[in-house]
């Protein structure tokens, strides 16, 4: 009878209700204890967790503590988000990174602005708006390979999520980090297949040098636009260039959106906010008021 033996390893991919768990210098297959549908709880791509192994098999017994957690895809402990740009077919309205700057910094996740196609557009008005408010921005030709070892520098070593709107460039960016990755996405969307019923599934995969891309076959980007809002009272906080007029309104619970003697309305009237970052507030502003959880 083979013994049962408790060891700490890290979900790598979950498939089907399948769990694999990368335990020391291989890939364990686990399902998850029924104790998880009681609680809610979900294992995640990224989870850290405590499996008991019975020969070649496994059973994920504990979920350990995260740092974030995203569900769609479902990711767990994610060091950085990508947020994918370009300013030439597609162009990128800036509201749609907005609204992935602010969920990822409530998670505690570094976002990263990546303008792609430079060889196309010039990237200079994204670059100029998101880098004085403290963002990481790295400018990119997939084409040319133009800003990817400024890319890879800031990657190194952690656990990445890209996301963006279809068509800036995903795959592409993939390959030129990684040409063996995207071979090894590629061979596992051929193996799934691309039809109306295929099984999403979400995977890590390592770029090298403890460097981690979490990637979804099949899918464009990290679908965070799908998340419920921020709560309202949270959001000034998540536009780092607000931060220096926050203590400077007149009311205490000001909304910064029509108050007078407002710290951040007198920074946006002389130049130091830009108007289309504040645009962007008072549009997840108002999905946050509007937004009911009891009819998610």
């Amino acid at each position: 009878m083979t013994a049962s033996v408790e060891q700490q390893g890290v979900i790598v991919k979950a498939l089907a209700g399948f769990y694999y768990v990368a335990v020391e210098d291989e890939i364990l297959e686990c399902r998850a204890r029924g104790k998880f549908r009681k609680t809610g709880e979900c294992p995640l791509v990224g989870d850290r967790v405590v499996v008991l192994r019975e020969g070649e098999k496994g059973t994920v017994q504990q979920i350990l503590p995260r740092k974030n957690a995203f569900l769609r895809p479902a990711v767990a402990n994610i060091d950085v988000l990508v947020i994918l740009a370009s300013r030439a077919i597609p162009v990128t309205e800036p509201f749609l990174i907005d609204r992935m700057t602010v969920l990822a910094l409530r998670q505690g996740v570094t976002p990263v602005i990546c303008v792609n196609k430079t060889d196309l557009a010039s990237p200079e008005p994204l670059a100029k708006l998101y880098g004085p408010a403290g963002f990481p921005v790295v400018c990119t030709s997939a084409e040319t390979g133009e800003g990817i070892s400024e890319l890879w520098e800031l990657l190194a070593g952690k656990t990445v999520a890209f996301t963006g709107n279809s068509g800036v460039g995903k795959s592409a960016i993939l390959h030129r980090l990684c040409p063996e990755l995207s071979l090894q996405i590629g061979e596992v969307s051929q193996k799934l297949g691309r039809g109306r019923h295929t099984t999403r599934h979400v995977e890590r995969f390592s770029l090298g040098e403890g460097t981690y891309v979490v990637d979804t076959p099949g899918f464009a980007s990290l679908e965070l636009e799908l998340a419920e809002p921020v709560p309202k009272q949270d959001l000034a906080e998540l536009f780092p260039e607000f931060r220096p007029y926050l203590g400077q309104c007149r009311f205490l619970d000001c909304t910064h959106r029509r108050e007078p003697d407002c710290g951040v309305l007198a920074a946006l009237a002389a130049g130091e906010i830009p108007a289309a970052r504040h645009q962007s507030y008072l549009r997840l502003y108002e999905a946050a008021e509007q937004y009911k959880p009891w009819e998610k």
